[in-house]
């Protein structure tokens, strides 16, 4: 096979997968490990793709890329939706005790289906839902069996999300059942991750204060690194996610502990 077929294909795999190892092109490709460095160098040059340890990420795949909440909500509803419903039914009935629903699309569909939820017959039981997300309160705000409480806070308009000290500080006062928390990556080392630092520290501290942490993300954030960390895998109860993770993600997530479910 010539050099720039195979550079083809590996761009086409590094598009569809999101990720992909030095060894595991090396085996593909019958070929050895400084080959494949030697290909990724050039797909780097052209644009095609980003390397980083031990393989190559899409090109716009950046620690800094973050898009809007608006533009997260339109992309991978069908698998957003099925992560939502496996995080509802995490949520015990009647609904009673408290739950945090941090920033992001995936919570936002988890809040829609909350919205739809049908309420208990004799109308006593309610479920206390904490969030600094403008969005979801919108959405939960007049909900019957939903107690409503919204963290302040300087609002990011890019996550349309409360952010700044007073959020960190009302959210370490607090003790949820459970949180819900998205992220843009989730990496066997780097663990849980985040483009920005205040979104970061207010992720850190419903991770901190909460009594079970529900990590919520689409396939397309797993082995990806963003720029700030705000929990180690081992700060993570369980993983909703729509497809396997990869051998070296799943191996770090059971050595941490973190139950995944694969919706």
């Amino acid at each position: 096979m010539f050099a720039e077929e195979r550079q083809q294909l590996i761009s086409a795999l590094v598009a569809e997968r999101g990720r992909v190892s030095v060894t595991d092109l090396a085996d593909r490709f019958s070929i050895t490990t400084e080959t494949i460095r030697r290909d990724l160098a050039a797909l780097e040059v052209s644009g095609n793709l980003r390397r980083v340890h031990g393989g190559a990420v899409p090109s716009d795949r950046l620690s800094t890329r973050e898009e809007s909440i608006l533009e997260r909500a339109v992309q991978r509803q069908v698998e957003k939706l099925r992560i939502a419903n496996a995080a509802l039914a995490l949520i015990p009935e009647p609904t009673t005790g408290s739950i945090l629903l941090d920033a992001g699309s995936t919570t936002e569909t988890l809040a829609d289906l909350l919205a739809q939820r049908t309420p208990s017959a004799n109308g006593n039981d309610e479920l206390v839902v904490i969030t600094h997300a403008i969005p979801i309160a919108g959405k939960l705000s007049s909900t019957p069996g939903v107690a409503l409480q919204i963290l302040g806070g300087r609002v990011r308009g890019l996550t349309q999300a409360a952010v700044g000290q007073s959020t960190v500080e009302a959210a370490y006062k607090l003790r949820p059942d459970i949180a819900f928390v998205g992220a843009n990556g989730i990496h066997s080392v780097f663990g849980l991750s985040t483009p920005d630092p205040e979104e970061a520290a207010v992720k850190a501290a419903f991770v901190k204060s909460a009594r079970r942490v529900v990590a919520l993300a689409d396939s397309s954030k797993l082995d990806a690194e963003t720029l700030v960390q705000f929990a180690t895998l081992k700060d993570v109860d369980t993983l909703i996610t729509d497809q396997q993770p990869s051998a070296e993600l799943a191996a770090a997530l059971a050595d941490a502990g973190v139950d995944v479910v694969v919706a």
